[in-house]
């Protein structure tokens, strides 16, 4: 299997499709890249299209350690190192964009050109003047719950996860093929990758920075207030924002064909 070592020795996998200038295509938390199986073939015939399991996550390494946003960042930095890719467009979905937001923090516009943002708040918790979270994991206790369910029964956390994050069915065996990818998560990766991510604040980042980007919100969804990724693509200052009018957490699914025809022009912009 097609692997990157990152800097601490985890392996890292990724798959490509394609040919041209490269697009990364990051999934969210429990997921996979495969989870963009629907968009691979169609996005590739105009880019190189390379998708990343996140470390646990996937057919990548399952360590002990790093699981942080900020090794995430590193991991994906290791990985346009090791390609030596540039003038790369990155696709964060979920918990892929805080990947993105803390590469860029961390190590500025390095080997990239551009980025796109599916579906993300920048802040997961609520506060008193913010309520644009999460629906469940928006506090301490939010978080400490939704632990103990993956400890407890991951299975049936899974399938109610999937289903929370489609706003129209799917076929049985697609819901099959991703309940599996889901399954190679461990509980503890999952937990204490949670407990890091559901921490973060990045609206004091978001305005700074100048990167030319696009904002994919779902206006259906029920995991995330599709006011908060709309609040992404307001503060920073080369952003844009598309809506989608049919689709929950997982819009590259719910509106398969917009998702690959906004995706693609903008690569091709």
């Amino acid at each position: 299997m097609p692997h990157i070592t990152a800097s601490d020795g985890t392996h890292i996998h990724y798959e490509e499709q394609g040919q041209g200038r490269p697009l990364i295509m990051i999934h969210g938390w429990t997921f996979s890249g495969r989870f963009f199986h629907r968009n691979i073939g169609p996005i590739s015939k105009h880019v190189r299209v390379i998708t990343m399991d996140l470390r646990g996550h996937g057919k990548s390494a399952k360590p002990d350690h790093g699981y942080r946003i900020s090794r995430l960042a590193a991991d994906l930095r290791d990985l346009l190192r090791a390609l030596d890719l540039s003038d790369v467009t990155l696709l964060g979905w979920s918990l892929g964009c805080p990947v993105i937001w803390s590469y860029l923090e961390l190590f500025g516009q390095e080997r990239v050109r551009d980025a796109i943002f599916v579906q993300q708040t920048p802040r997961q918790y609520f506060s008193p003047e913010w309520k644009l979270g999460h629906a469940v994991c928006y506090d301490q206790a939010g978080l400490t719950y939704l632990q103990q369910q993956l400890f407890l029964n991951a299975t049936e956390f899974d399938k109610g996860n999937l289903a929370g994050c489609l706003n129209n069915p799917i076929p049985e065996d697609e819901q099959n093929f991703l309940l599996a990818e889901m399954a190679q998560s461990p509980a503890h990766a999952r937990s204490e990758l949670m407990a890091d991510h559901t921490v973060h604040d990045w609206r004091d980042l978001l305005p700074t920075l100048q990167i030319k980007s696009l904002v994919l919100v779902a206006e259906k969804d029920t995991v995330l207030n599709p006011e908060g990724p709309a609040w992404i693509a307001e503060h920073m200052p080369n952003a844009r924002a598309v809506r989608f009018q049919d689709s929950a957490h997982m819009l590259f699914i719910d509106e398969t064909e917009k998702f690959n025809e906004t995706v693609i022009d903008f690569v091709k912009d």
